[in-house]
């Protein structure tokens, strides 16, 4: 021991303490190594993905004549309507959407949404388009006006004339 260490620890009172490496350490730390190393392999082989099967799946196909403003939706569980019309019109309102009507079924399992259109439909058909698919309680939408259920009027034919 040297003299300053001897010094030092006779005025402060402090005693050295010798540290081993205990074998839980150093299972922890190959464990880290394993786990930095599965990381790394994970990585590369999701980099030498370019294949066109799997490129085709990540896209989302918008086509802009399909968006016209109205956009219907089927949800998984009916109970779940008002929370999911709320949630929908917080968010349009906060993107800047206008909601021109709402309207649900009286069963709640299917809803509809007409929206004004605004200066780049394409735009707003994508953010519409990747807000609905992302949304879990939903089970398919469609960029679609719902048909009405009345007849259209009977078009009468004005009565012929004689000439």
């Amino acid at each position: 021991m040297s003299k300053f260490k001897k010094l030092y620890r006779d005025f402060f009172g402090l005693n050295e303490e010798t540290t081993k490496i205990s074998q839980q350490d150093i299972d922890l730390q190959q464990q880290y190594t394993d786990a930095i190393n599965n990381m790394n392999t994970a990585l590369e082989k999701t980099k030498k993905l370019t294949s066109e099967d799997t490129i085709e799946e990540a896209q989302l196909i918008n086509n802009l004549t399909d968006y016209n403003g109205h956009v219907m939706y089927r949800l998984r569980d009916p109970q779940e309507a008002n929370a999911v019309a709320k949630e929908i019109q917080r968010w349009t309102t906060k993107k800047g959407f206008t909601i021109i009507s709402h309207k649900k079924s009286s069963s709640g399992l299917t809803g509809y949404f007409y929206f004004r259109l605004g200066e780049d439909p394409g735009t707003e058909s994508q953010k519409i388009q990747g807000y609905f698919a992302q949304l879990p309680e939903l089970s398919r939408f469609a960029f679609q006006a719902p048909r009405s259920r009345k007849k259209p009027p009977a078009r009468r034919m004005p009565p012929k004339r004689k000439i």
